[in-house]
Order: C-alpha cells, then structure tokens, then sequence
C-alpha cells in the first residue's frame, strides 16, 4: 500500500466521523423536540453507532499498521529495506570510483616514470630494452 493510499483510506475515515458527529447531532435534535419520533431517533442512533464501530475498526488497524512500524518489524508498505540497500550501494560505487582513480593516477606515474627512463637511456646511448647489449660493445672493441 502505497503512502497516497494510505492518505487516502485516513480521509475515509475522517468522513466517516463526520458522518458519525452528524448523526449523534441529529439523534440528540430528534430528542430535544417536544414531540419526538421514536423511529427518527433510533435510526440516527443505530447510524451513530454504525459509523462508531466502523471508524473504531479502522482506526485500530492503522494503529496496528503504525505499531508494526515503528517496532522495525518488516511490513509490506516498507520502503525501508530498499532504501538502505541503495544507500549501501552508493557507498559502494564511491569506494569503486575512487579506488579506480587511485590506480589511474598510479598508473600514469609508472608510465611517466618508464618514459623518462627510456628517454634517459637514449640520451646517454645506453641499451634500451630489446636492444643487445653485447652487440654494442662488440663494435666499440673491434
């Protein structure tokens, strides 16, 4: 049940005491004529206690309802539930994003280090990686 639901079943039974005040008002104006009708009065009486019983009912079963509620129990119209497991979610692409940003940027140190040091060898002619060192100082004895 939804919360527009649940709205709207308390709107019912505020207009089902109305409709209970309305009848006790009638019941007691049928009783405070000089001449009452005895029909008239128990027909607004049984009505008053007609719409009593019913808005007691209802009642009851929205405390029920809030009682269930407010004790953690779960309960169908619970959102609770699906709410925390987003929020730990979220918690979890944050962590996700921001340990894949730390390795990026180590990622991009390795490679500007592994850059420098190639260019380094280069400079100073040294044997870069797949070249043969002992070919070099072959031609450098000869």
């Amino acid at each position: 049940m939804s919360a527009i639901d649940k709205i709207q079943v308390l709107d019912s039974i505020e207009k089902e005491v109305i409709l209970c005040l309305q009848s006790a008002g009638q019941a007691l104006l049928e009783l405070s004529k000089e001449k009452t009708s005895q029909k008239a009065t128990e027909t607004h009486t049984n009505q008053f206690l007609k719409s009593l019983n019913s808005v007691e009912s209802k009642l009851s079963e929205q405390i029920n309802y809030l009682t269930q509620v407010s004790t953690g129990q779960p309960h169908e119209g619970s959102g609770y539930a699906a709410a925390k497991v987003l929020q730990m979610a979220w918690h979890r692409i944050q962590h996700v994003k921001s340990r894949i940003k730390e390795l990026e940027e180590c990622k991009l140190k390795y490679t500007q280090a592994a850059t420098r040091l190639q260019t380094n060898q280069q400079r100073v002619g040294a044997p870069g990686p797949g070249q043969g060192g002992a070919a070099s100082t072959a031609g450098v004895m000869l």
